[in-house]
């Protein structure tokens, strides 16, 4: 076997969750261009159509999927949706997540429950009802959007909770890959560094862009195509011997 042939995805189903823009927007269009059909699953349906005919003007299947990550009967919802379309779930990419700032002797716990709620309660309800259609299967990819603030803490902005959430994911991660190795499912994780998305061109954020960009030793910031051989990496057989593992793609900035 050619060994790109190994990251090819031709046959297999998958579903992105925050798929409706900026990270999760482009590992749904790299899935697809590796040949999977893709569900788009977002708490904005318009986004996630919109991304959903991007998908199908690329020749492969498509569905929009309106969910809260937050909810389990939507995250039973979105799996059911998939399984029943198209017979099976192959691939699981748990990316929904949403950020914040604040001081941590300021924050107010409703600030606290929306950022875990979303980025790890999320991420798990999300896994969990992904993994009771895979069991059976003995067969699945499953794979987390963390971020490199699992492992250091960002600066000059204090993300408190977000910093938290996203440690969480990693161990998570690690976590459910040791529980369902026995059943073929894979469960990995990628930590993104800073990386431009529609976020970053918003106040406060976009006047610390040169000051993250200083402190990362590739002195620029991310891209989301970045990101998007990771994925088809990670979706792919050319990772089958890959699990538990926290990828983390920012252009060295946790090596200082």
């Amino acid at each position: 076997m050619c060994i790109l042939d190994r990251f090819k995805l031709d046959g297999r189903t998958a579903l992105v969750t925050g798929g409706g823009q900026g990270i999760g927007r482009a590992y749904a269009l790299a899935l697809a261009e590796a040949g999977a059909d893709v569900a788009i699953v977002d708490i904005n349906p318009t986004t996630a159509q919109q991304v959903a005919e991007e998908i199908q003007a690329l020749g492969r299947r498509s569905l929009a999927i309106g969910a809260d990550v937050t909810v389990a009967a939507d995250a039973r919802r979105m799996v059911g949706t998939v399984v029943e379309a198209w017979d099976k779930l192959d691939i699981g990419v748990n990316n929904a997540g949403v950020g914040g700032w604040a001081n941590a002797e300021d924050m107010m716990e409703t600030e606290w429950d929306r950022v875990i709620n979303v980025n790890l309660k999320g991420v798990f309800l999300c896994a969990q009802a992904e993994a009771r259609v895979m069991i059976p299967r003995r067969y699945g990819k499953i794979i987390n959007t963390a971020s490199m603030s699992a492992s250091i803490v960002n600066r000059p902005q204090n993300q408190v909770a977000y910093n938290a959430s996203k440690a969480g994911v990693v161990h998570l991660t690690r976590s459910m890959a040791a529980e369902w190795a026995r059943y073929g499912i894979r469960v990995n994780c990628i930590s993104p560094g800073y990386t431009r998305t529609p976020l970053v061109e918003s106040e406060p954020v976009k006047k610390l862009v040169p000051l993250w960009m200083e402190l990362t030793p590739l002195s620029r910031m991310g891209e989301v195509e970045d990101l998007q051989g990771a994925i088809i990496y990670l979706a792919s057989e050319a990772s089958d011997f890959m699990t538990g593992h926290d990828l983390v793609i920012d252009g060295g900035y946790t090596i200082w």
